[in-house]
């Protein structure tokens, strides 16, 4: 075992909800105990940019899938198993870490099969109310586990409600006062959602109208830019009377400041986005991704409807009169919308990534 400063290989990435807590944990591991943190990730994930641009050391292992793929995928990524858990091990030996955090994502599961088989303390993290598959296998066997919702630890032993790491901006954001005129900010993540897209700009000429000073930002994602703007420009209305009440982007930048000025959310309920709602305290009308593996999106966003923190719409029930429906009904209840903001702000965790770091250095021996 290592000894001396506290070491941490942090293992798993692929989309932007794994990697960018785990960078949040890393930076505070740095900065409380100077800590040396390496990361384990595959070629695939966004972790082979953010990592690197974060000042981290980054190792790149093969892995497939064996969530939602087809039989002779998953057949071929069992059989590079052994392979996958003998290169994670050769790191350990290299970087003789005291413990080893997973995230989830492809690199999670070889990484902490190989901190079983070495003997290497292991930590995980779970932003989702359901575990992802390598959680759910590895649960049982780790040292401690950092969860976002209660109800997930009984997924673990020795499980913690951490919360999931969120900038600062967005707990800095004041309250939004009661006279700024509504705001609806449609938010599909970095990749947009393309039923937002569809869905949105057949109904915004008559949301405009309902909702007297209304104005819309919709991020669209960058591939989906000109078909959200076209999609809104067939509509003659938003094309003149209303041409000036909203506004598509493909990427919005300063996110907690586009939050504070929303009024209300509409977008996907992925672990990262909810944590950002119930920090900035925004009421939300979440449509899940029904491909979520495990359908985990649906379980995030029923967490928070049962808190009285959103409202909900699944994707296979959703049409356009559905979607101004329940658009009118929270933009009618202004006093609704406060209070699904209050028990938003219920749901955050503002010394997550501090939490974390703490887990793991309890992992270091004295």
């Amino acid at each position: 075992m290592a000894n001396g400063k506290l070491r941490v290989l942090i293992a798993g990435g692929g989309s932007g909800g794994h990697v960018i807590p785990a960078l949040a944990v890393a930076r505070e591991l740095l900065h409380a105990c100077d800590a040396k943190v390496r990361f384990v990730g595959t070629a695939r994930g966004m972790e082979t940019r953010l990592v690197p641009e974060a000042g981290f050391p980054l190792d790149l292992i093969q892995v497939g899938q064996l969530n939602n793929v087809r039989l002779t995928t998953k057949i071929a990524t069992l059989s590079r198993l052994p392979f996958s858990v003998l290169a994670c091990m050769g790191l350990l030996r290299k970087f003789h870490p005291h413990v080893v955090f997973g995230v989830g994502g492809y690199a999670s599961g070889p990484a902490m099969l190989a901190a079983i088989l070495t003997g290497t303390p292991r930590v995980a993290f779970e932003p989702n109310a359901v575990p992802g598959m390598v959680n759910r296998w590895i649960g049982r066997w780790v040292q401690a586990a950092a969860v976002n919702f209660p109800d997930t630890l009984r997924y673990f032993r020795n499980g913690h409600v951490t919360g999931i790491p969120v900038r600062p901006e967005f707990f800095a954001l004041p309250p939004r006062p009661v006279d700024a005129p509504p705001q609806l900010l449609v938010f599909g993540g970095s990749q947009g959602a393309r039923v937002l897209n569809r869905m949105t700009p057949l109904i915004a000429a008559d949301l405009l109208e309902a909702v007297p000073g209304l104005t819309i930002l919709h991020q669209s994602g960058a591939r989906h830019l000109e078909g959200t703007q076209q999609a809104y420009l067939q509509s003659p209305e938003l094309r003149g009377r209303w041409a000036a009440a909203w506004k598509v982007g493909p990427f919005l930048d300063d996110m907690p400041a586009r939050f504070g000025d929303a009024s209300l959310v509409l977008c996907r309920s992925g672990a990262s986005t909810v944590a950002e709602l119930a920090a900035a305290q925004k009421p939300s009308l979440l449509v899940p991704f029904p491909q979520a593996a495990d359908n985990h999106q649906c379980r995030n966003a029923e967490v928070f409807v049962h808190a009285g923190a959103a409202a909900m719409l699944v994707e296979p029930e959703l049409t356009p009169q559905r979607l101004l429906a329940e658009l009118l009904r929270l933009f009618k209840d202004p006093e609704g919308l406060a209070t699904m903001a209050r028990k938003a702000r219920g749901l955050a965790h503002e010394n997550a990534a501090a939490s974390i770091a703490s887990l793991l250095k309890q992992q270091q021996p004295a």
